[in-house]
């Protein structure tokens, strides 16, 4: 997928990659996730292609990356996994999810069962 570029009111420029988990336990279940990356080639779609194969792992060495995102329930419930060297704020969290909001149409709303890890 093409990555959106946006910048946080603190300043830090973000390339979000989407990505899809699909869970079969028994049911078909589908969760959205967005990873998040320090924009360092001003909104190059091309530096994507070094990042999509580092996505979701446990420990990622990458500088750049600053964690996910997983929409379980559009709207609903979110969670942020910052698993990097680098972490998002909970400002910044909320700050992403407003601008995923405006560049996606896809309500994301942070609620108790959102969890930082």
């Amino acid at each position: 997928m093409t990555p959106l570029f946006f910048t946080l009111n603190s300043g830090r420029p973000i390339m979000a990659i989407t990505d899809n988990i699909a869970h079969f336990d028994g049911q078909t279940e589908i969760a959205l996730t967005y990873s998040f990356f320090i924009d360092k080639d001003n909104g190059n779609p091309n530096q994507q292609i070094n990042k999509e194969s580092h996505l979701h792992l446990v420990e990622n060495d990458d500088p750049d990356y600053l964690g996910y995102i997983t929409v379980e329930k559009p709207g609903r419930v979110y969670s942020y996994t910052g698993n990097g060297k680098n972490r998002l704020s909970i400002a910044e969290i909320q700050d992403a999810v407003e601008q995923l909001n405006k560049l996606t149409g896809v309500s994301l709303s942070w609620s108790k069962s959102s969890k930082l890890e």
